[in-house]
C-alpha cells in the first residue's frame, strides 16, 4: 500500500490510502463516509432481513416448529433493532446525508469532518456485538422496545449488551445530526439563501433537529433502565415501586419521532428523483419546506399515541388524536406535491421512478392506516395485533427502503461513473413490490380478527393467511438476488455512465462522475434554482 503526500489539500485525504482500500480506513472525505454508511448498512440489511426469513418460516404453522418460544423472542428484538438502528436510520441519514449535503450547499467537506468519520466508525462494531448478543446465553428478548418489567426479569447479560449497542448507535446519531445542522446552516456557500437549498437539505435538517431533541432521551432512559437491571434500582421496577408507564412516555418519546427521522430524509430524496426522471420542477416547493418544518413540530408531541391502553387519561387522549390527526395535513401535503410534480411530466419508465411511485403508493396506504390508529377506540380494538405490524412496515419499508432502493439506482452513476442495469433493476423492483404487499396487506386482516404480534403460536384460524404472508417475505428475500448481481456486474462491467446521465440540475451533477476529493476542480457552482427545468444548466451557474 503506497500513501502519497499532497500539501495542497486542505482536508487532510492527502492522507488516506488510495482505491478501495480507503474504504477501510478512517477517512475524513463525505463521500468515503458515506459510502462506508451504505455498504455497512446493506450488510446489516442482509442480516436483519435473514432474521425476518426466520420469523416468516416459524409464523407459516401455528405451533414453535422452526424455533423454540425464547429463540423466537431473540429473533425478533435482533430483527427490529437492527433494522432500524443499523440500516435504516444509518443509511437513509448518515449514507447520502454524507453524500450530498455538501453537495447542495457548495462545501468542500461536512462541518466537522474527524467527528462525521467517528459517528460511522461507532457503527461496526456497535452491530457486532449486538449480533454477537445472540449467541451469548440470555441474549436480549423484550423486543426493540424493551419495555419493562420483561426487560428486567429477562436474563442480564443479553440485555445489558443490547443496551450498550443502542447507546453507541444513539450516539453516532448525534454527532451526525449536529454535523448537518452546522453543515447546511454554516457552510453554504456566499449568495446560496436556505430557500434556494434542494429540499433534501430541509429534510436533513428537520431531521437533524429531531436527532439532536430526541435521541439523548432515549439514552437516558436506557440508563436507567441499565441502573433496574444490574443494580436493582427501582426507575422502572414495579416491585420496587418504580413505574413502567414512565419508560414508555421515555421511550416513545425518541420513538415516535425515530419514525420521521427514518421518514422526512426519504422524503427529501423523493423530492430529489422525481423532478429529474418527470422533467419538470418540483412543484410547491415552499409548501414542502413548510410542511417538513411543521411535522418536526408536531413529530414531537404526538408520542402517547403508541399508549392509549396504558391507563391514559381521555384528556391526554384527545390531545394526542387531534396532534395525531394534525400530522396528516403536512403529510398530505408532500403526497399531493409529488403527484402534481408528475403530472403532465416526461416521465422515464426507470427503476429510479418506479420504486419512487411504489414509495408513494405504499406510504399513502401506511399513512391511512396511521390517521385510523390515532383514533382511540380503532387503536383499542387492534392494538399489539398485526395490524400494527402492517402499518409500522408500509411506513418504514414500503416507504423508507423503497426509497433507498430509488436513491441508489439514482446516485449509482454518480458514485461509481457506472450505470446499473435497468432490466435487472425494473425486475427487482416488481419482485420487491409485489412481495412487500403480499406479506403486509394480509397483515391487516389478522389484526382486524385479532391476531396478536410478538408470538410464535397462533390461532390456527389465521394460518392461510400467515402462509400467503410468509409467501411474500420469500418474494422479498428473493428479489435481493437481481438487485446483488446487478451492482456486482454494473461496478466490474458496467456501462460508463459520463458525468450527468440524467441531464439533472442540482449541484452534485454539476461535476464529474465520480467526483474528484474535494468535489470541485474550481469553485462550487451556485445553483440558484436547482428545480429550474424550463432553463439551460448554463442558466443556472
Amino acid at each position: 500500500m503506497t500513501i502519497s503526500i499532497d500539501p495542497q489539500k486542505t482536508n487532510n485525504e492527502s492522507l488516506q490510502p488510495k482505491g478501495w482500500l480507503r474504504y477501510f480506513s478512517f477517512s475524513l472525505d463525505h463521500k468515503v463516509i458515506g459510502i462506508q454508511y451504505l455498504v455497512c448498512g446493506f450488510l446489516f440489511y442482509l442480516i436483519g432481513g435473514s432474521l425476518a426469513s426466520a420469523i416468516r418460516i416459524e409464523l407459516a404453522s401455528p405451533m414453535s416448529d422452526f424455533m423454540p418460544r425464547d429463540v423466537y423472542n431473540q429473533v425478533l428484538t435482533l430483527h427490529g433493532t437492527i433494522m432500524i438502528f443499523l440500516w435504516i436510520v444509518p443509511v437513509v441519514n448518515g449514507a447520502f446525508g454524507n453524500y450530498l449535503i455538501p453537495f447542495y450547499v457548495g462545501a468542500r467537506d461536512m462541518a466537522f469532518p474527524r467527528l462525521n468519520a467517528v459517528a460511522f466508525w461507532l457503527i461496526p462494531p456497535s452491530g457486532l456485538m449486538l449480533v454477537a448478543s445472540y449467541f451469548v446465553e440470555g441474549a436480549a428478548q423484550a423486543g426493540w422496545t424493551a419495555y419493562p418489567p420483561l426487560s428486567i426479569t429477562t436474563p442480564q447479560s443479553g440485555q445489558i449488551i443490547w443496551i450498550l449497542s443502542v447507546l453507541l448507535l444513539g450516539g453516532s446519531s448525534i454527532f451526525g445530526g449536529i454535523n448537518f445542522i452546522a453543515t447546511i446552516i454554516k457552510l453554504r456557500r456566499p449568495g446560496l439563501k436556505l430557500m434556494q437549498l434542494p429540499m433534501y437539505c430541509w429534510a436533513m435538517l428537520g431531521t437533524s433537529l429531531l436527532v439532536v431533541l430526541s435521541t439523548p432521551v432515549l439514552a437516558g432512559t436506557l440508563i436507567l433502565l441499565s441502573f433496574d437491571i444490574i443494580a436493582n434500582t427501582g426507575f422502572f421496577n414495579p416491585v420496587l415501586g418504580g413505574n413502567v408507564v414512565v419508560y414508555q412516555h421515555l421511550f416513545w418519546f425518541y420513538s415516535h419521532p425515530a419514525v420521521y427521522i427514518m421518514v422526512l430524509p426519504a422524503f427529501g430524496l423523493v423530492s430529489e428523483i422525481l423532478p429529474v426522471h418527470a422533467r419538470k420542477p418540483l412543484f410547491g416547493y415552499t409548501t414542502m419546506v413548510f410542511s417538513i418544518m411543521g411535522i418536526v413540530v408536531l413529530g414531537l408531541v404526538v408520542w402517547a399515541h403508541h399508549m392509549f391502553t396504558s391507563g391514559t387519561p381521555p384528556w391526554m387522549r384527545l390531545f394526542f388524536t387531534i396532534a395525531t390527526a394534525f400530522i396528516a395535513v403536512p403529510t398530505g401535503i408532500k403526497f399531493f406535491n409529488w403527484v402534481a410534480t408528475l403530472w403532465g411530466g416526461k416521465i422515464s419508465i426507470n427503476s429510479a421512478m418506479l420504486f419512487s411511485c411504489g414509495f408513494i403508493i405504499n406510504f399513502v396506504f401506511g399513512g391511512i392506516t396511521g390517521v385510523a390508529l390515532a383514533q382511540v377506540p380503532f387503536d383499542i380494538h387492534v392494538h399489539d395485533t398485526y395490524f400494527v405490524v402492517a402499518h409500522f412496515h408500509y411506513i418504514v419499508y414500503g416507504g423508507t427502503v423503497f426509497i433507498i432502493f430509488s436513491s441508489i439506482y439514482h446516485w449509482f452513476p454518480k458514485v461509481t461513473g457506472k450505470m446499473l442495469n435497468e432490466k435487472l433493476g425494473i425486475l427487482h423492483f416488481i419482485i420487491t413490490f409485489i412481495g412487500f404487499n403480499l406479506c403486509f396487506a394480509p397483515q391487516h386482516w389478522l389484526g382486524l380478527n385479532g391476531m396478536p404480534r410478538r408470538v410464535a403460536e397462533y390461532d390456527p384460524q389465521f394460518q392461510f393467511v400467515n402462509q400467503i404472508s410468509s409467501l411474500g417475505a420469500l418474494l422479498m428475500a428473493i428479489s435481493t438476488i437481481p438487485f446483488l448481481i446487478n451492482v456486482f456486474l454494473s461496478v466490474r462491467n458496467g456501462k460508463d455512465a459520463g458525468d450527468n446521465p440524467w441531464n439533472a440540475l442540482t449541484p452534485e451533477w454539476l461535476t464529474s462522475s465520480p467526483p474528484p476529493v474535494e468535489n470541485w476542480e474550481g469553485e462550487a457552482p451556485l445553483v440558484e434554482e436547482p428545480y429550474g427545468y424550463g432553463k439551460e444548466i448554463s442558466e443556472l451557474k
